[in-house]
This record gives C-alpha cells, sequence and structure tokens, in this order.
C-alpha cells in the first residue's frame, strides 16, 4: 500500500519488484488520483482502489466528515483484502495506507509499515500502534521502530566510491536540482550566487529546473553571465550523481537517501510548507552525519549561497569529506531489508 506522490510510491514500488524477484506475488491498494494510477499498471503490478483524500488544512466542513468517508473508504479496503487474502500487507504511507492498514488488522493479516521521512506522518503515526513490525528510514519518533533507511535504486548504490570521483578534475561540477516541478526559491537564487563566486574557482553546472521553470531558469543563468545546462528532467540520476562534487537541492526523503548512498555532499534548502517540516528533519540528519549544509529557504540569500559555494570550491577536501560521510551514513541494504521483514512475518524465506 502507498500513494499519493512520489515519496510513497517509488521506494514501495522498489520494494515490490524485489519481492516479485523472489517469487512473491504482489498485488498494490491506492487511490485513482494519485501517480500510482499509472506507474503500478504500467509496472504490471494488479492495482486495487479505494476512495479516500487527506484532510489536514481542508477545513471545518471536510474534518466533520473525515469519519464517514474514512469508514467508508476501510469497508472499501476489507473488500479487497477479502479479495485478495494476502500472508501480508506492507504499507509505505499515503492516503490509501490508513484504511487499508486498519482493514489489515481487522481481518488478522500481519501488518507491517514503513516510514521514509524523519517525522512520520500522520498515517504510519497511527498504524504504528496496531502493526505487526514497524521499519523507518530515519529515526522517526515512532519508538519501536527498525531503522532500515529508504529502498534506492541499485544503479546509485552501485556507484564508485567518493575517493574515486570527487574533486577529481576542474572545474569542480556542480548539480542543482529543483524536483520535478521545479524549486522557484532555489532556481533564482543559485545564478545569482554562481556570479559572485570568483570566475576562477566557478563549476560547471547543471541544474534540473522542472519544465514549468525551464525558459524562467535559463534565462536567470543567461542575465548572470553563467553558462549552465538548464534541463527540464534529468532520466540517469545515477549518471547525475557520479557526476557532481556537490549537489543543491530540496530534502525530500528519497534525495537525502539518494545523496547518501551516492556519497555526495550536498547544500539543502528544506521545502519549507511541507507537512510537519519533515524535509528539515530529513536534511538535519545528513547535516548531523557531516554530508549536507542544511540552508533554510526564508534566510537563503545569493550572498549566503555564494559565500558556501566559494569555501566549498576552495577546498576540495571539504567536498570529499562530505561525500565520504554521506556515504557512510547511508543504509544501501534497505529494499533487502524491507523484504527480509515481509518474508519474516509470512514465514517464508
Amino acid at each position: 500500500m502507498a500513494g499519493g506522490t512520489g515519496g510513497h510510491v517509488f521506494p514501495a514500488l522498489a520494494v515490490a519488484r524485489a519481492l516479485q524477484a523472489c517469487g512473491a506475488e504482489v498485488e498494490w491498494l491506492g487511490t485513482e488520483r494519485g501517480i500510482e494510477a499509472q506507474l503500478i499498471p504500467d509496472a504490471g503490478i494488479a492495482l486495487h482502489f479505494i476512495t479516500v483524500e487527506g484532510v489536514r488544512g481542508k477545513g471545518k466542513l471536510a474534518l466533520a466528515k473525515a469519519p464517514f468517508k474514512i469508514l467508508g473508504a476501510v469497508r472499501q479496503a476489507l473488500g479487497v483484502m477479502k479479495k485478495v487474502n494476502p500472508d501480508a500487507v506492507l504499507g509505505f504511507g499515503g492516503y490509501a495506507t490508513g484504511p487499508g492498514g486498519v482493514a489489515a488488522r481487522l481481518r488478522g493479516i500481519p501488518l507491517l509499515i514503513h516510514e521514509q521521512n524523519a517525522v512520520a506522518g500522520t498515517t504510519n503515526r497511527l498504524l504504528a500502534k496496531i502493526a505487526n513490525r514497524v521499519l523507518e528510514a530515519f529515526p522517526s519518533g515512532l519508538g519501536r521502530g527498525e531503522q532500515v533507511g529508504n529502498p534506492v535504486r541499485e544503479e546509485i548504490v552501485q556507484l564508485p566510491s567518493p575517493e574515486k570521483r570527487i574533486a577529481k578534475e576542474r572545474p569542480l561540477r556542480l548539480l542543482v536540482l529543483g524536483g520535478s516541478l521545479g524549486a522557484v526559491a532555489i532556481n533564482e537564487v543559485v545564478p545569482q550566487a554562481l556570479s559572485l563566486v570568483e570566475e576562477s574557482i566557478r563549476p560547471r553546472v547543471t541544474h534540473q529546473a522542472g519544465q514549468r521553470h525551464l525558459d524562467v531558469a535559463r534565462d536567470s543563468y543567461r542575465q548572470a553571465g553563467i553558462d549552465a545546462e538548464v534541463v527540464s528532467f534529468i532520466a540517469d540520476m545515477a549518471g547525475a550523481y557520479e557526476q557532481a562534487d556537490l549537489v543543491i537541492c530540496r530534502a525530500g526523503a528519497l534525495t537525502v537517501s539518494e545523496i547518501a548512498a551516492a556519497g555526495v555532499g550536498a547544500i539543502m534548502v528544506p521545502f519549507p510548507f511541507a507537512i510537519d517540516d519533515h524535509q528539515t528533519r530529513n536534511g538535519e540528519w545528513l547535516q548531523e552525519a557531516g554530508g549536507a549544509i542544511v540552508v533554510q529557504q526564508d534566510t537563503m540569500s545569493a550572498e549566503q549561497m555564494a559565500g558556501l559555494l566559494s569555501d566549498l570550491f576552495t577546498q576540495p577536501e571539504k567536498l570529499l569529506a562530505m561525500a565520504k560521510a554521506a556515504r557512510s551514513a547511508a543504509r544501501t541494504d534497505a529494499t533487502t531489508r524491507v523484504v527480509e521483514a515481509c518474508a519474516a512475518m509470512t514465514g517464508t524465506k
């Protein structure tokens, strides 16, 4: 069970594929409104829908209706559980996971949950009280959670060590990630910051700006006098991480986990409107390990960013130290650990 956003769906899909590779039959519970509606059928996995949506921040009327909608979603999920009759149910968060988890326990089916963020979401906080086993990527406050990491694409896990690639060439290489929709603040500040960095130490820049903000980002670099490769999307993220000496990005759970697994240092600008400010805690986890610097968006400026970049680009040994610290913090066996937990719950190998 996983739905809504890529932060829930992509790690769940990685585990689903690993389970299939072990011979397990996998079916998925989600909603028609989440990205799982397209991704999961494309992956050849049977998908069952229930009708449910979030209520946080939706107003008093939505809160009043919520119990009835949730009860209806649990009934739908019970129907799916009866039809599929799974040996175990694994939830990764998102709207469908709550009713699905409750339905699983009502039918006596073993329930496992996995929390991707350093601050547990509402659904997983509730399900942790009834789940048979609780897994988490970072210490998330769930109490009895087992820290296993986030499932990360194998091609990222298999990248060469930082010692073999970080700060080996001049100019250094900067990867800027704005996310699929683009992070406007990052798109605006980074070109200005680079224009303030001494020309002799400026890096080669690859900037993923998102389709919506592509033209604006390109204009920003042009006006700043900075030569940069600005793209809407990067298909080969493993290759992009491998080429980077430093990353500037948000602090979503998967991004933080990928950067750690890749072994590259980062300047992280948490999305300030994330629920429970979970991106700040995600980034702070890697900062505490020595692999990242967290900069809050409301205090970020071109001058501040230029100072950080100048410090790192004039001392490449710092870049290597951050990269090594990031790699040391990574949990690269997360997918295997989750699969093993499922096997233990069902009594299989």
